[in-house]
Protein backbone atom coordinates (compact mmCIF):
# COMPACT_ATOMS: atom_id res chain seq x y z
CA UNK A 1 0.00 0.00 0.00
CA UNK A 2 1.74 3.49 -0.92
CA UNK A 3 1.63 6.33 1.52
CA UNK A 4 -0.55 8.14 -0.40
CA UNK A 5 -3.36 5.36 -0.43
CA UNK A 6 -2.42 5.09 3.86
CA UNK A 7 -3.23 8.48 4.07
CA UNK A 8 -6.44 8.08 2.14
CA UNK A 9 -7.89 5.30 4.27
CA UNK A 10 -7.16 7.05 7.49
CA UNK A 11 -8.80 10.40 6.31
CA UNK A 12 -11.89 8.29 5.26
CA UNK A 13 -12.19 6.94 8.73
CA UNK A 14 -12.75 10.28 10.09
CA UNK A 15 -14.29 11.82 6.97
CA UNK A 16 -17.96 10.99 8.79
CA UNK A 17 -17.03 12.73 12.16
CA UNK A 18 -14.61 15.60 10.44
CA UNK A 19 -18.53 16.33 8.49
CA UNK A 20 -20.17 16.58 11.73
CA UNK A 21 -17.92 18.89 13.17
CA UNK A 22 -18.35 21.07 10.65
CA UNK A 23 -22.01 20.97 10.05
CA UNK A 24 -22.32 22.08 13.35
CA UNK A 25 -20.24 24.88 13.27
CA UNK A 26 -21.45 26.22 9.67
CA UNK A 27 -24.84 25.43 9.31
CA UNK A 28 -24.12 24.49 5.79
CA UNK A 29 -23.46 21.29 4.33
CA UNK A 30 -21.99 22.55 1.58
CA UNK A 31 -19.56 24.30 2.94
CA UNK A 32 -19.03 21.92 5.77
CA UNK A 33 -18.06 19.43 2.95
CA UNK A 34 -15.73 22.28 1.76
CA UNK A 35 -14.22 22.39 5.09
CA UNK A 36 -13.43 18.59 4.89
CA UNK A 37 -12.32 18.76 1.49
CA UNK A 38 -9.56 21.62 2.21
CA UNK A 39 -8.84 19.71 5.61
CA UNK A 40 -8.04 16.89 3.40
CA UNK A 41 -5.43 18.96 1.36
CA UNK A 42 -3.86 19.95 4.34
CA UNK A 43 -3.02 16.82 5.90
CA UNK A 44 -2.10 15.40 2.70
CA UNK A 45 0.67 17.71 2.70
CA UNK A 46 1.87 17.68 5.96
CA UNK A 47 4.04 15.70 8.37
CA UNK A 48 1.57 13.24 10.39
CA UNK A 49 3.95 10.85 11.66
CA UNK A 50 4.46 12.11 14.83
CA UNK A 51 1.05 12.78 15.50
CA UNK A 52 -0.33 10.26 18.39
CA UNK A 53 -3.77 11.31 17.52
CA UNK A 54 -4.69 11.53 14.72
CA UNK A 55 -8.32 11.65 15.29
CA UNK A 56 -7.86 14.93 17.30
CA UNK A 57 -5.20 16.71 15.18
CA UNK A 58 -7.76 16.41 12.61
CA UNK A 59 -10.66 17.43 14.69
CA UNK A 60 -8.80 20.44 15.03
CA UNK A 61 -7.53 21.43 11.75
CA UNK A 62 -10.93 21.30 10.37
CA UNK A 63 -12.15 23.33 13.34
CA UNK A 64 -9.32 26.23 12.77
CA UNK A 65 -10.59 25.97 8.96
CA UNK A 66 -14.76 26.07 10.01
CA UNK A 67 -13.34 29.29 12.29
CA UNK A 68 -12.15 31.23 9.18
CA UNK A 69 -14.41 30.50 7.05
CA UNK A 70 -16.59 31.76 9.78
CA UNK A 71 -14.80 35.18 9.88
CA UNK A 72 -15.09 35.33 6.37
CA UNK A 73 -18.28 35.12 6.03
CA UNK A 74 -19.20 37.65 8.97
CA UNK A 75 -16.57 40.21 6.65
CA UNK A 76 -18.48 39.77 3.72
CA UNK A 77 -21.40 40.43 5.75
CA UNK A 78 -20.17 43.63 6.97
CA UNK A 79 -18.72 44.92 3.94
CA UNK A 80 -22.32 44.67 2.45
CA UNK A 81 -24.06 46.53 5.37
CA UNK A 82 -21.35 49.52 4.79
CA UNK A 83 -21.46 49.86 1.03
CA UNK A 84 -25.11 49.35 1.14
CA UNK A 85 -24.68 46.34 -1.81
CA UNK A 86 -26.77 43.29 -0.63
CA UNK A 87 -24.31 40.03 -0.47
CA UNK A 88 -24.29 37.66 -2.91
CA UNK A 89 -26.57 34.56 -2.43
CA UNK A 90 -24.63 32.71 -5.59
CA UNK A 91 -25.70 28.74 -5.12
CA UNK A 92 -22.38 26.92 -4.63
CA UNK A 93 -21.59 24.10 -7.92
CA UNK A 94 -20.91 21.70 -5.00
CA UNK A 95 -24.39 22.53 -3.26
CA UNK A 96 -25.48 19.66 -0.67
CA UNK A 97 -28.16 17.17 -1.00
CA UNK A 98 -31.19 18.77 0.10
CA UNK A 99 -32.53 16.04 1.56
CA UNK A 100 -29.27 14.50 3.12
CA UNK A 101 -28.80 18.18 4.59
CA UNK A 102 -32.35 18.15 5.91
CA UNK A 103 -32.06 15.00 7.30
CA UNK A 104 -28.70 16.19 9.40
CA UNK A 105 -30.34 19.39 10.29
CA UNK A 106 -33.20 17.00 12.09
CA UNK A 107 -30.36 15.08 14.04
CA UNK A 108 -28.84 18.48 15.15
CA UNK A 109 -32.44 19.72 16.21
CA UNK A 110 -33.30 23.20 14.32
CA UNK A 111 -33.84 25.08 17.35
CA UNK A 112 -29.71 24.26 17.89
CA UNK A 113 -28.95 25.31 14.45
CA UNK A 114 -31.09 28.64 14.86
CA UNK A 115 -29.05 29.69 18.09
CA UNK A 116 -26.07 28.46 16.83
CA UNK A 117 -26.34 30.37 13.58
CA UNK A 118 -26.77 33.59 16.07
CA UNK A 119 -23.25 32.70 18.35
CA UNK A 120 -20.36 34.40 17.27
CA UNK A 121 -18.16 32.64 15.90
CA UNK A 122 -15.87 31.82 19.22
CA UNK A 123 -18.50 30.85 21.27
CA UNK A 124 -19.81 28.18 18.24
CA UNK A 125 -16.50 26.30 18.05
CA UNK A 126 -16.48 26.14 21.87
CA UNK A 127 -20.00 25.06 22.03
CA UNK A 128 -19.17 22.73 19.26
CA UNK A 129 -16.28 20.67 19.95
CA UNK A 130 -16.43 20.60 23.91
CA UNK A 131 -20.52 19.91 24.18
CA UNK A 132 -20.71 17.69 20.86
CA UNK A 133 -17.61 16.15 20.67
CA UNK A 134 -15.64 16.05 23.99
CA UNK A 135 -12.30 18.30 22.83
CA UNK A 136 -10.71 19.79 26.08
CA UNK A 137 -10.67 23.34 26.54
CA UNK A 138 -7.02 23.42 26.01
CA UNK A 139 -7.38 22.34 22.58
CA UNK A 140 -10.55 24.58 22.62
CA UNK A 141 -8.07 27.80 23.95
CA UNK A 142 -4.95 27.60 20.80
CA UNK A 143 -8.12 27.05 18.29
CA UNK A 144 -9.85 30.55 19.26
CA UNK A 145 -6.71 32.31 20.43
CA UNK A 146 -8.30 32.35 24.33
CA UNK A 147 -7.47 30.98 27.59
CA UNK A 148 -8.49 27.46 28.10
CA UNK A 149 -10.77 29.51 31.54
CA UNK A 150 -12.19 31.96 28.57
CA UNK A 151 -13.08 28.97 26.27
CA UNK A 152 -14.59 27.45 29.14
CA UNK A 153 -16.86 30.69 29.36
CA UNK A 154 -17.47 30.54 25.67
CA UNK A 155 -19.21 27.40 25.77
CA UNK A 156 -20.86 28.18 28.63
CA UNK A 157 -22.75 31.34 27.29
CA UNK A 158 -23.64 29.31 24.51
CA UNK A 159 -25.16 26.15 26.51
CA UNK A 160 -27.02 28.97 28.14
CA UNK A 161 -28.33 30.20 24.91
CA UNK A 162 -29.04 27.27 23.11
CA UNK A 163 -31.17 25.62 26.17
CA UNK A 164 -33.24 28.80 26.58
CA UNK A 165 -33.84 30.58 29.04
CA UNK A 166 -37.21 29.92 31.26
CA UNK A 167 -38.43 30.73 34.86
CA UNK A 168 -41.55 28.05 34.27
CA UNK A 169 -41.55 25.49 36.77
CA UNK A 170 -41.64 22.08 35.62
CA UNK A 171 -44.85 21.17 35.85
CA UNK A 172 -45.81 24.15 33.78
CA UNK A 173 -43.10 23.44 31.24
CA UNK A 174 -44.46 19.87 31.01
CA UNK A 175 -48.05 20.70 30.21
CA UNK A 176 -47.22 23.60 27.73
CA UNK A 177 -45.03 20.62 25.83
CA UNK A 178 -48.54 18.33 25.79
CA UNK A 179 -50.26 21.14 24.56
CA UNK A 180 -48.18 22.17 21.79
CA UNK A 181 -47.33 19.01 21.15
CA UNK A 182 -50.73 17.78 20.72
CA UNK A 183 -51.69 20.90 18.39
CA UNK A 184 -48.91 20.48 15.98
CA UNK A 185 -49.91 16.68 16.08
CA UNK A 186 -53.66 17.81 15.07
CA UNK A 187 -52.17 20.34 12.22
CA UNK A 188 -50.34 17.80 10.64
CA UNK A 189 -53.37 15.04 11.32
CA UNK A 190 -55.70 18.00 9.43
CA UNK A 191 -58.07 17.31 12.45
CA UNK A 192 -60.00 20.83 13.60
CA UNK A 193 -61.58 18.49 16.17
CA UNK A 194 -58.45 17.47 18.02
CA UNK A 195 -57.17 21.05 17.96
CA UNK A 196 -59.95 22.42 19.36
CA UNK A 197 -59.27 20.41 22.29
CA UNK A 198 -55.85 22.42 23.24
CA UNK A 199 -57.63 25.71 22.29
CA UNK A 200 -59.55 28.19 24.62
CA UNK A 201 -63.29 28.85 22.46
CA UNK A 202 -62.42 32.42 22.79
CA UNK A 203 -58.77 31.85 21.19
CA UNK A 204 -57.50 34.87 19.61
CA UNK A 205 -54.67 34.79 16.40
CA UNK A 206 -52.15 37.40 15.29
CA UNK A 207 -50.29 36.98 12.49
CA UNK A 208 -47.96 39.43 10.97
CA UNK A 209 -48.46 40.34 7.22
CA UNK A 210 -45.33 38.41 5.58
CA UNK A 211 -46.58 35.15 7.99
CA UNK A 212 -50.53 35.13 7.81
CA UNK A 213 -51.50 32.06 5.68
CA UNK A 214 -53.42 33.05 2.05
CA UNK A 215 -57.31 32.38 2.80
CA UNK A 216 -56.65 32.70 6.63
CA UNK A 217 -57.17 36.09 8.18
CA UNK A 218 -54.53 37.91 10.43
CA UNK A 219 -56.54 38.51 13.52
CA UNK A 220 -58.71 35.80 14.85
CA UNK A 221 -61.23 35.54 17.71
CA UNK A 222 -62.57 31.81 17.85
CA UNK A 223 -60.79 29.07 17.77
CA UNK A 224 -63.89 27.24 15.78
CA UNK A 225 -63.52 29.02 12.71
CA UNK A 226 -59.38 29.18 12.54
CA UNK A 227 -59.24 25.57 13.36
CA UNK A 228 -61.19 24.65 10.29
CA UNK A 229 -59.32 27.25 8.29
CA UNK A 230 -56.49 26.48 9.32
CA UNK A 231 -56.02 22.72 8.54
CA UNK A 232 -56.35 23.66 4.65
CA UNK A 233 -53.78 26.03 4.77
CA UNK A 234 -51.33 24.14 7.44
CA UNK A 235 -49.46 22.56 4.50
CA UNK A 236 -46.11 23.22 5.84
CA UNK A 237 -46.87 22.17 9.77
CA UNK A 238 -44.46 18.81 8.75
CA UNK A 239 -41.74 21.30 8.67
CA UNK A 240 -42.77 22.54 12.20
CA UNK A 241 -40.43 21.58 15.66
CA UNK A 242 -40.93 22.35 19.10
CA UNK A 243 -38.88 25.04 20.73
CA UNK A 244 -38.58 27.84 23.38
CA UNK A 245 -39.81 30.35 22.20
CA UNK A 246 -38.92 33.29 24.25
CA UNK A 247 -39.43 31.73 27.51
CA UNK A 248 -41.98 28.95 26.84
CA UNK A 249 -43.02 26.01 24.63
CA UNK A 250 -43.74 27.37 21.10
CA UNK A 251 -43.26 26.31 17.49
CA UNK A 252 -40.64 27.11 14.77
CA UNK A 253 -40.53 26.31 10.97
CA UNK A 254 -36.90 26.64 10.58
CA UNK A 255 -35.83 24.21 7.19
CA UNK A 256 -32.02 23.23 7.64
CA UNK A 257 -32.01 25.60 10.46
CA UNK A 258 -33.07 29.08 8.82
CA UNK A 259 -35.51 30.78 11.04
CA UNK A 260 -38.63 30.80 8.59
CA UNK A 261 -41.88 31.11 10.98
CA UNK A 262 -42.81 31.09 14.95
CA UNK A 263 -45.72 30.24 16.63
CA UNK A 264 -45.95 32.04 20.19
CA UNK A 265 -48.59 30.82 22.33
CA UNK A 266 -50.10 32.11 25.28
CA UNK A 267 -51.36 29.71 27.72
CA UNK A 268 -53.56 29.43 30.80
CA UNK A 269 -56.40 27.14 32.26
CA UNK A 270 -55.11 24.17 30.87
CA UNK A 271 -55.39 25.79 27.05
CA UNK A 272 -54.12 27.38 24.31
CA UNK A 273 -55.36 30.96 24.36
CA UNK A 274 -53.25 33.12 21.92
CA UNK A 275 -51.29 32.55 19.18
CA UNK A 276 -48.77 34.66 18.10
CA UNK A 277 -47.81 34.11 14.14
CA UNK A 278 -44.21 35.93 13.07
CA UNK A 279 -42.91 36.14 9.58
CA UNK A 280 -41.25 39.10 9.11
CA UNK A 281 -37.33 38.60 9.24
CA UNK A 282 -36.55 41.52 11.06
CA UNK A 283 -38.81 40.36 14.02
CA UNK A 284 -37.33 37.05 13.83
CA UNK A 285 -34.14 37.91 14.61
CA UNK A 286 -35.89 39.30 18.34
CA UNK A 287 -36.92 36.27 18.96
CA UNK A 288 -35.48 34.00 21.73
CA UNK A 289 -35.31 30.24 20.54
CA UNK A 290 -34.00 27.59 22.27
CA UNK A 291 -33.56 23.71 22.57
CA UNK A 292 -36.50 22.02 24.42
CA UNK A 293 -34.85 18.99 25.95
CA UNK A 294 -37.46 17.23 27.59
Amino acid sequence: MSDTDWLAGQFEENRGRLRGVAYRILGSLSEADDAVQECWLRFSRSQTDQVENLRGWLTTVVARICLDMLRSRKSRREDALETGDPAPTVKPANAADPEAEAMLADSVGYATLVVLDRLNPAERIAFVLHDLFDIPFDEIARITGRTPEAARQLASRARRRIRGATALPERDLAQQHSLAQRFLAALRLGDPLKLMEVLDPAFAVQADAVAAPRGVPKDVHDAESWARQAVQAAHGARLARLAMVDGSVGLIVAPRGRLFRVLRFTYANGLITAMEVIGDPERLRGVEIGELNR
